[in-house]
């Protein structure tokens, strides 16, 4: 194949569209399009605003990642979507990381227990910001009790909501300065307390891993309330990282530099650049041999009809592994409040179809929230099957109104959801529903979902390893723009949270599984595969386990093609 280019062309931003886990208070999305460039690299050379990179044929120093949607925030507090957390942890390191969807190995620190309540973190005593400064555990208890500040504009609430001193949304408790689940012991010493007994995989991952530490010495001076606009947040100086951050070039790339004091061992690629551009341009590039890898996760991805183009490519290796993450038809419950119309409406759906036609086979149709590369799925639950005839007996039976539409919304920007889009209407149709297809982009959908300004609509879901999905369908959950209260989902996600041990857990969230299915407040589509897409002479790059490949980042290499 051919291989890289001296020089790169520029891309073109598309926004995937993702739901977020959010926790946030208040606060717009800081600008990122203002010059977001670190002073200099570690060469005193400083890119130009707007210059293309180059590498040369044959460089084993430089790595070119392909994205597909743009970090949207560089601030370690609020990161609304998943490219904005991808790229900061190039350069900020979280207490742990997370190989596979079931272990996890220490970073910056290392947790212990003995009753799954008061864990103890021991900071890496070699580990150092940039600056020289050492990373203390002043430095975790800062980012924990930040997170928590009813002033500060976060998406983390959900990740620090277990430790006592919080309520259910990780916001600190009315009256109180600090959390009283966080004390600090010395320099590199500190406890954690839940306010109750916990999976120590839940908290693992939740606060562990999904919180990146921020330095004190840094962050700890700026108000709250000025941290989304201040010069910390949007040209970060200080890291914990394997990389340091130099410039985001905005809507073109986001350029790293080796971090050579990086506490777990200097990288052995000297420089990253994280390109910007479409599904189209992604393909294109790595035909041409510009491209090293793509990100993967929603954020570097290959349209799944185009996979085969990918495949077809000497010298490219693509792996293909089940995706955590789905896609639903969500229902508005205050207006659609009969379970029995809701599930009419998984009836009616032929998701097989969808997914062999417009995936092609390439994912699975979703019993209920979890798909197979969640440990937490039930195999026994099977996706209702499609049956049009039934659907409208259902309706018949529950005197169901034929005569008013329901209003559709389907978001751009996901090719394969709007041909989606197109079958449900044609679905419905044919058993007599009337339905008004509208469309939207995804914030002004998003807006309009939490607004409850719909029937129903198509959406995308995230989901981590843990099960607790009470963001999306607990009563008052961050993320339910569905309007569900329904108080047997919610005795389920807490009987959930007070198990300390997957087979406990286990059968809680299996009868959650089997209740959503015949409750139905939201239908379940399919969940589509996720590609791992590399050059076949990079020893690094894009794992099964998604959100943690870059736990040995430092360690990857770009061999020689002389």
């Amino acid at each position: 194949m051919s291989r890289m280019k001296k020089m790169l062309k520029y891309g073109t931003v598309v926004f995937a569209s993702s739901l977020v886990l959010a926790a946030c208070n208040n606060g717009d999305v800081p600008d990122l399009d203002e010059d977001t460039s670190a002073d200099a690299d570690d060469n005193g050379e400083e890119t130009a605003e707007g210059d293309v990179p180059e590498v040369d044929e044959g460089d084993t120093s430089t790595l070119m990642v392909g994205l597909t949607n743009a970090p949207d925030s560089f601030n370690p507090f609020y990161r609304p979507g998943v490219a904005g957390t991808w790229v900061q942890r190039f350069f900020y390191d979280s207490l742990l990381t997370m190989p596979t969807a079931d272990s996890f190995e220490p970073a910056l620190g290392s947790f212990d227990t003995d009753d799954n309540q008061v864990f103890t973190v021991t900071i890496d005593p070699d580990a150092y910001w940039s600056d020289g400064e050492p990373v203390t555990a002043n430095d975790v208890a800062f980012t924990l009790n930040t997170i928590a500040d009813p002033e500060v504009e976060t998406t983390l609430g959900t990740s620090v909501a277990m430790l006592e001193g919080t309520n259910s949304s990780g916001v600190r408790d009315e009256g109180t300065d600090e959390l009283a689940g966080v004390e600090v012991v010395d320099d590199k010493t500190l406890t954690l307390t839940t306010k109750n007994p916990v999976d120590e995989a839940y908290l693992s991952e939740f606060l562990g891993f999904n919180v990146l530490i921020a330095p004190e010495h840094v962050f700890g001076d700026i108000d709250v309330v000025d941290i989304p606009n201040s010069d910390a947040a949007t040209m970060p100086t200080v890291f914990s990282g394997a990389y340091k951050f130099v410039e985001y070039d905005t809507d073109n790339y986001v350029h790293f530099e080796a971090n050579p004091d990086y506490y777990r061992g200097a990288p052995e690629i000297e420089t990253v650049y994280a390109r910007i551009m479409n599904g189209t341009a992604l393909i294109t590039e790595f035909q041409a041999g510009n491209l090293h890898m793509a990100a993967g996760g929603g954020i570097g991805m290959v349209p799944v009809q185009d996979i085969s183009l990918l495949e077809d490519i000497d010298g490219l290796v693509v792996e293909e592994h089940p995706s955590f993450n789905g896609q639903y038809m969500v229902i508005n419950n205050e207006r659609i409040d009969d379970p029995q119309v809701r599930q009419a409406f998984a009836y009616a759906l032929n998701r097989e179809l969808t997914v062999e036609n417009l995936l092609g086979g390439r994912g699975e149709v979703l019993a209920s929230t979890y798909s197979s590369a969640s440990p937490y799925k039930d195999e026994s639950l099977d996706p209702l099957p499609y049956d049009p005839d039934l659907a409208r007996e259902m309706l018949e039976d529950a005197d169901f109104d034929f005569d008013t539409p329901l209003d559709f919304v389907v978001p751009t920007g996901n090719a394969v959801r709007e041909q989606n889009g197109d079958l449900i209407e044609q679905w419905l149709t044919e058993i007599g529903v009337e339905v008004n297809l509208q469309t939207y982009d995804f914030p002004t959908w998003l807006a309009m979902a939490n607004d409850l300004d719909y029937d129903i609509g198509l959406m995308g879901w995230g989901h981590t390893v843990d099960p607790n999905i009470a963001s999306y369908v607990q009563t008052g959950g961050a993320s339910n723009n569905m309007g569900i209260e329904d108080a047997q989902i919610d005795d389920l996600l807490d009987q959930g949270m007070a198990g300390t041990d997957f087979d406990e857990r286990f059968a809680v969230y299996a009868e959650l599984q089997q209740y959503l299915q015949d409750e139905m407040p939201v239908v379940p589509l399919y969940s589509d595969s996720q590609f791992a897409v590399r050059v076949d002479y990079l020893d690094g790059g894009i794992n099964e386990f998604w959100a943690g490949s870059l736990h040995d980042l430092h360690e990857w290499t770009i061999e020689s093609q002389d």
